[in-house]
């Protein structure tokens, strides 16, 4: 197994070339790209909106989210998605 690209004082930011936005038309969030466009199921449009909003770190990321979401236990889920993301080349660790 490959060590984790995300830890908890990792900040991970949106890659060069990916903007994200809400996009009425598909009823959700989006990332767009100059090949095309990732539609975005309501999580990942959660964890990327703060990604995007302001730089910090995946601790400080988790506890708003759990704030959000009144304590819901998401550190599995959020790391899980942050290494999907960056596989995928959307975001980096800065």
């Amino acid at each position: 197994m490959s060590e984790a690209i995300f830890k908890a004082d990792s900040v991970p930011v949106l890659a060069q070339g990916y903007r994200f936005q809400w996009e009425p038309a598909q009823d959700c969030n989006v990332l767009l790209y100059p090949e095309g466009m990732v539609k975005l199921n309501p999580a990942a449009g959660e964890i990327l909106k703060r990604i995007n909003d302001k730089k910090q770190t995946v601790a400080e990321l988790i506890a708003e989210l759990k704030v959000a979401f009144n304590g819901a236990d998401l550190d599995d889920d959020v790391y899980q998605f942050l290494e999907e993301a960056h596989d995928n080349s959307w975001i980096r660790a800065e």
